[in-house]
């Protein structure tokens, strides 16, 4: 039996809440399952251009399997709270202070333990909340997003680009605030979010290239996406609309703060955390050969691959929830109720 992915908006299966984490308001997704029992706590964090309904096809999954479910939107998209900066100090958006935020949201939900599981950004966070609450995190999982180490020393964006990752210019192009001349209204976030989720234009025009970013001149001719169309592409406009993109692209404005924070966490490099990372093997970002070596730092991970885009959540649902279930029954957590 497959399971349906949850509706954007009334869906019985989950509740839309907020909590007040650290000052700010958070919106999240929370599920339990049949009966309010669950044997554990999993929160889920997504990346960008995402929310917390990126993760539709696999709260199902996770909720079938007994599990308690937290996906928050995190800071500055959707129902959470986007801080200006400034006034406001850019690490509002930073990994530590994402990974306080989890902690808050699990000591309100009273977890003392929980399961983490990210995506894009989101992986980034969960590597980095693992290391900052090692008491907390029992068990994380990130899908595309590689394990990379705290550095003593600060490379910045520019000379990252010009080394060893040239397909990471689009995020000097995304901190720059170009893209926010562009990207400015309803119908633009629309295309924007149509052509970042794979649509193209007529002649195969395409609305964002890693060694460029988000090509403004393309976004008017940009078709439908199989991956972000009908109720949740308008779910998706709504939420983005709220604040704007300008709020979401301070991410890529946090490296040097996301180094100054990381110091802290230098002799703290091992996650021996029970881990799983699911490889995409088309991301054309997140490239295979990024997470190489990951073992020596992570003693007890387990790997996995689907083939799929950087999307692969929703683009191959079916492929990562086995993953993801196979590893979970392997940790302890017991055999799903349905046939997946």
């Amino acid at each position: 039996m497959s399971l349906q992915p949850i509706e954007p908006t009334g869906d019985p299966r989950i509740d839309h809440k907020t909590a007040v984490l650290n000052g700010y308001t958070y919106h999240y997704l929370y599920g339990v399952p049949p009966g309010g029992q669950y044997k554990a706590t999993v929160f889920l964090i997504h990346g960008w251009p995402d929310l917390s309904l990126g993760w539709r096809y696999q709260i199902p999954l996770l909720l079938d399997m007994g599990l308690r479910v937290v996906a928050p939107d995190m800071m500055g998209f959707g129902g959470t709270d986007a801080p200006e900066s400034p006034p406001n100090p850019i690490n509002v958006y930073s990994l530590k202070r994402a990974s306080d935020d989890i902690a808050e949201l699990a000591r309100q939900l009273g977890a003392q333990k929980i399961i983490l599981g990210g995506h894009d950004w989101g992986g980034a966070v969960v590597w980095r909340a693992t290391l900052w609450y090692p008491e907390l995190i029992s068990h994380v999982f990130a899908v595309c997003t590689p394990y990379t180490a705290p550095h003593k020393d600060y490379v910045s964006l520019e000379d990252l680009v010009a080394g060893f990752l040239p397909q990471f210019q689009y995020q000097i192009h995304l901190a720059s605030g170009e893209v926010e001349k562009s990207v400015n209204s309803e119908a633009t976030i629309r295309q924007f979010l149509k052509g970042l989720y794979g649509g193209r234009g007529p002649n195969g025009e395409a609305a964002f290239e890693p060694e460029k970013g988000v090509l403004a001149e393309n976004l008017p001719k940009i078709g439908e996406s199989k991956l972000m169309n009908g109720k949740v592409l308008d779910y998706y406009v709504r939420e983005y609309s709220r604040n704007g993109i300008h709020s979401t692209l301070n991410w890529y404005r946090t490296r040097k703060t996301n180094w100054e924070e990381d110091l802290a966490l230098l002799d703290k490099k091992v996650i021996s955390t029970p881990s799983l990372f699911v490889q995409a093997t088309y991301d054309s970002v997140l490239k295979p050969e990024m997470s190489r070596n990951m073992e020596a730092l992570l003693p007890n991970l387990t790997r996995d691959e689907v083939a799929a885009t950087h999307w692969a959540l929703t683009q191959k649902p079916a492929e990562v929830n086995a993953i993801v279930r196979r590893w979970l029954e392997s940790q302890g957590f017991g055999e799903s109720r349905s046939s997946l």
